[in-house]
Formats: structure tokens, C-alpha cells, sequence
């Protein structure tokens, strides 16, 4: 084996996310008014505190990562503490771990420059523990600056909220997503088939971290990623095949649409969940009058909301169906 081809091979044993993960703020993709602002903020040594919400795979960690290297250039992990609320939720991590990182005196070694505290997945923690960070926010604003990221801002208490500048980052678009996973394709070695890249665009969902790991389990199947391959090993139903699920319960055919269903949870081990969510992307593509349509989303949203209440997830779906079949016998 040839130098060339042991480092391919070694480069595809990393894990791409990181890999590739931005190292600037320029580095983030799609969301180019958010980095602009926060460039700016570095550039006139003016940072705030900062709140980042949306949705997982979007940017928000790389982007609290950016910042923390321009600040520090290599000296950055020694002036960072980052902390994952869901897995450490109790008011003792603000007490302890929060305060005393903040508490810290870095004055004689980065200047003016605060040390940054990111708190990944906010929105996890409780009330109490909220309180108790926006007190510790207050106590440490010379030396410190928070950077909380949350999917949810609506579950950050308002004291916090109002200590920070807001960012709310959308799900990539297409053409964001298209860009990142040829580039590292190309980087790779990998060769991509344009339904390929549908395919992962689709089962990204605006997701980069998604449409990355999702290119790099399929680069392991092959030399090339095609449409097959993705939704393969991402467990994902093909557009169509959920439109024609529905399509034809709507036209009166349950026993078809229960075994098409089958044929998406069983056979192809696709969650009950990833299905309600297709769905949900799927209702204003099908050629349906905009009254079943609204019906539609209504069964969609019910069968969603009983799934998340621990409600068998084939029994909720078959019984979606069935509502949509029943209907059009009426």
C-alpha cells in the first residue's frame, strides 16, 4: 500500500464532524449575518454574553468554538470550559464547576480578554440551576463571558435571556448542506452521485452534523455514494415512498397503506418517529385538496404527540391511516 493510500485510509478512521469542524468564524456556513455580528463583536473587544438557540447540527457549538480560538489563537482549551447541561442538569454544576472556572483570575496571562463558559443543550437545565447561573453571570462579568446554546430559547428563564445577545440559528439550506459534503467528498476521495447528494440533503433535514456523519458511514460501504446507499444506512424512507403511503389511505386503501407501512418500520427498521417526521415534510407535496391536507396535519400532529407520550408507535400510525381511509369511505 502506497503513503497516499495508508493516509486515506487513516483519514477515514477520524471522525469527519470534527475533522472538518470550522476553526473560524468565516468557516461557518449559512449562517453569514450571525458570524458577521459576531466577528464584530470580537474585533471592537466588546463581547456580551451570548445565547444561541436552534435546532442540533446547525452550527452553534462550532460557532462558540470560532470565537474562543480567535480570541486565544492556540491558547484557547486553557481559557474555555465547555459543559453539557442535559448530562449534568443540578444546581450543584452552577455552584461548582460554573463558579469556580469563572471565579478564576486570568488576568495575568490573556489580558483583558474574558475566559468563555459554553454551556451546550441550556435549555436542559432546571429553574434552580438558572437562577443560580444568572447570579454567577452577574458575579463574574469582568473577567467572564457565558455563551449558552439551547434549542429552545422559550426554556431559558427571561433573566438570563435578557443578559445576552440572542442569535437564532435556522436549519442549513440546501445549497449550504450541498457545499460543506462536496467539499470534503472531494477532500476524501469519495465520489458523489448527485441523487446522492439529494439523498443526503433529505435525510439531513438542515443538519450538517447529520449530512456529515451520514456521508462517512456511507463512504465506508463504497467508493461511491449514491441515493441507494444513503438511505440505506441512514434508515431513512425514500420522499416518495411516504407520499405513496399516504396517498393511498387517503384513497380509501388501508390494508395497502398498514403493509406499506410495515414495510417501512419492520423491514427497513425506520423509527415511528423519523416516519411522523417525513410525514410532516411530506404533507404539502402531495396532490391532495388543501382541506385533507389540514386534516392530514392534524392526525400527523395527534399520532406525534401520542408517540411522545410512550404510545406504541406502529398501533398510533396504523390508526392515522385508518382515520384517513375511514374518511374518504364517508
Amino acid at each position: 500500500m502506497s503513503d497516499a493510500e495508508s493516509e486515506s485510509v487513516g483519514g477515514r478512521e477520524d471522525v469527519w464532524t470534527e475533522k472538518y469542524r470550522p476553526h473560524t468564524l468565516e468557516d461557518v456556513v449559512g449562517h453569514d449575518n450571525i458570524t458577521d455580528r459576531l466577528a464584530s463583536y470580537i474585533e471592537r473587544d466588546d463581547l456580551p454574553h451570548l445565547l444561541f438557540a436552534g435546532p442540533a447540527g446547525v452550527g452553534k457549538t462550532a460557532s462558540a468554538v470560532a470565537i474562543v480560538k480567535e480570541l486565544y489563537g492556540d491558547n484557547w482549551e486553557e481559557n474555555f470550559l465547555e459543559l453539557n447541561a442535559s448530562d449534568e442538569r443540578g444546581i450543584d454544576v452552577v455552584r461548582e464547576k460554573i463558579k469556580n472556572f469563572a471565579s478564576t483570575d486570568w488576568s495575568g496571562r490573556a489580558g483583558s480578554k474574558p475566559s468563555i463558559i459554553f454551556l451546550d443543550e441550556a435549555d436542559a437545565l432546571t429553574s434552580d440551576a438558572q437562577s443560580a447561573l444568572r447570579r454567577t453571570m452577574e458575579q463574574f462579568s469582568n473577567n467572564t463571558r457565558f455563551i449558552l446554546s439551547c434549542n429552545y430559547s422559550s426554556k431559558i428563564i427571561d433573566p438570563i435571556q435578557s443578559r445576552c445577545a440572542v442569535f437564532r440559528y435556522a436549519p442549513l439550506g440546501d445549497d449550504a448542506v450541498e457545499t460543506q459534503i462536496r467539499k470534503i467528498a472531494d477532500a476524501e476521495g469519495i465520489t458523489l452521485t448527485q441523487d446522492g447528494v439529494d439523498a443526503l440533503i433529505y435525510a439531513a433535514d438542515g443538519d450538517m452534523r447529520k449530512a456529515i456523519n451520514a456521508l462517512q458511514a456511507a463512504a465506508v460501504m463504497g467508493e461511491t455514494v449514491d441515493e441507494e446507499t444513503v438511505f440505506k444506512i441512514t434508515a431513512t424512507a425514500r420522499p416518495e415512498e411516504v407520499q405513496e403511503m399516504v396517498q393511498t389511505a387517503i384513497d380509501g386503501d388501508f390494508v395497502a397503506a398498514r403493509s406499506q407501512l410495515r414495510d417501512l418500520l419492520v423491514d427497513k427498521g425506520i423509527a415511528g418517529g423519523d416516519i411522523i417526521d417525513q410525514l410532516h415534510r411530506s404533507v404539502w407535496d402531495l396532490e391532495i385538496e388543501e382541506e385533507a391536507a389540514v386534516r392530514l396535519m392534524d392526525r400527523v400532529g395527534e399520532a406525534d404527540y401520542r408517540i411522545t407520550q410512550g404510545a406504541n408507535e406502529q398501533v398510533q400510525l396504523e390508526a392515522m391511516l385508518a382515520s384517513l381511509a375511514l374518511e374518504t369511505g364517508e
